[in-house]
């Protein structure tokens, strides 16, 4: 098949299963596109580790580790931490946390996350070997060193291979289907090559599904349609799907990278988002809107500032170590933008909340209310007295009514129950969720002994 043609099969397939079926369809098609990944690929190691074509791996003829050249050590380093601390941002990992039915669910499953990566990475390891390994032995005699170079290159025009000999970067970077395609026999290779397009798939629908659901909540009901039903939020959240697939097809066709894009993804996230994660979880009481907007920004230019070969950005600044003649920055820049943010986002926080705080500027010109000029139809949230099932609330005025338990639920998700699917009924019926309301209501929140709560004081309701 086409490439072109598998791209917009592959991608209709995904949007539909995750527009009709939402977070449950995506969930469980996880699940068995995990085990196809597995499977599938533990298989297909056996065959081409004994393909004619493929030498003994144990020999020490190949330079199995690599080197690091100095110049390049902290561009090396930048690109470990990016890998670290950029894949705790992402929207998809959050959607299955706030998706868990508990705190410790959710810590569970990011431990096991962990350890499933460990063990997922050692297939694509192994193919990689069996691919740096394949060729025979050159009988030609030839002088020096170079009879020790040609017996050991990579011989794949012995195979079914037909491309460019010696292999390019573009084919280099398609290795893993190369071996499963070309190494081991034809039913085997379609288990394989359809585990690889299963591992596609799984990432495919999470990112369309993530980017959709922040647009119909944090964007179409919290800035255009504050008073939007439940049932038009999933008919925009629908739309969405339908117009990031479409949009997300495009790129995929057009960008000749897509590991450049995902890795480019990941750079935008470690730079911007881990520093406002950071600070929100942990430090909360040390950022506000304002520095976090100025975080942003700061961020963004540095970054682009740096500039990005797969976009085509120049680089308007010159780190120390910019290479001229290649024009790539060995310069840790990436993380030097995310100090910067972090930094800004801190002292800026800081700043605006003193001179507010003080008097030096009036309530009036609080423009986020985040600081001083609160509206009072907004009540804060304290933290939970117990950890658990135990969950702050806010009920009352018009942000309670129109937002629900949180400014980023409906009613129909209250009591720390995320509604995994694009459905607009649950798997508990609309009576029953009335009388739990209702006696909550009746009792007087999780304490009867509690008094009654003011108008901006915080509460709990314990369910």
């Amino acid at each position: 098949m086409d490439h072109r043609t598998s791209v917009i099969f592959s991608a209709c397939i995904a949007v539909l299963y995750t527009l009709f079926g939402g977070l449950y369809a995506v969930a469980y098609t996880d699940v068995i596109q995990l085990f196809c990944i597995f499977i599938g690929l533990w298989m297909c190691i056996p065959f081409a580790w004994t393909n004619e074509h493929v030498q003994s791996l144990s020999s020490m003829d190949y330079d199995w580790i690599g080197k690091v050249e100095s110049e390049d050590l902290f561009s090396y380093i930048d690109y470990g931490l990016l890998l670290v601390f950029g894949g705790i941002p992402w929207q998809v990992y959050f959607q299955r946390v706030l998706s868990s039915k508990s705190a410790d669910r959710a810590q569970l499953l990011s431990y096991v996350a962990a350890f499933g990566c460990v063990i997922m990475a050692i297939p694509p390891v192994l193919i990689g070997a069996i691919a740096k390994g394949t060729g025979k032995r050159f009988n030609t005699e030839v002088p020096g060193n170079l009879s020790k170079h040609l017996n050991n290159f990579p011989a794949w025009n012995e195979t079914g291979y037909k491309g460019p000999f010696p292999l390019t970067t573009e084919e280099t970077g398609m290795i893993l289907p190369m071996v499963l395609q070309y190494l081991t026999p034809d039913f085997v290779s379609f288990l394989g090559l359809g585990a690889v397009s299963a591992a596609v798939m799984s990432s495919a629908d999470s990112s369309v599904l993530s980017a959709s659901s922040m647009f119909a909540r944090n964007v179409y009901r919290l800035i255009f349609r504050q008073k939007a039903s439940e049932m038009e939020i999933v008919w925009v959240m629908r739309v969405a799907i339908l117009i990031v697939g479409f949009l997300a097809t495009v790129m995929a066709l057009t960008i000749p990278s897509i590991y450049g894009l995902w890795s480019m993804c990941s750079d935008l996230v470690y730079v911007i988002l881990f520093p406002q994660l950071l600070m929100v979880v942990h430090f909360k009481e040390h950022c506000n809107t304002y520095g976090s907007l100025a975080a942003y920004i700061i961020a963004f230019l540095v970054r682009v500032s740096g500039g990005e070969p797969l976009m085509s950005l120049p680089a308007l600044i010159h780190f120390p170590g910019y290479d001229e003649v290649n024009q790539v920055q060995k310069f840790p820049f990436r993380s030097v933008a995310m100090l910067l943010s972090l930094i800004t986002l801190v002292f800026v926080s800081w700043g605006t909340k003193h001179v507010f705080e003080t008097g030096k500027l009036a309530p009036g010109y609080d423009f986020f209310h985040c600081v001083v000029n609160i509206p009072e139809d907004i009540q804060r949230v304290g933290d939970p007295a117990e950890e658990g099932e135990q969950l702050a609330v806010m009920t009352s005025g018009t942000m309670g009514k129109m937002y629900g338990a949180a400014t980023l639920v409906g009613k129909d998700e209250r009591n720390g129950r995320i509604n995994p699917a694009l459905e607009a009924d649950d798997d508990i019926s609309a009576s029953e969720v009335d009388r739990l309301r209702s006696s909550v209501s009746s009792a007087g929140g999780g304490n009867k002994s509690a008094p009654a709560a003011n108008p901006g004081e915080s509460y709990q309701t314990k369910l």
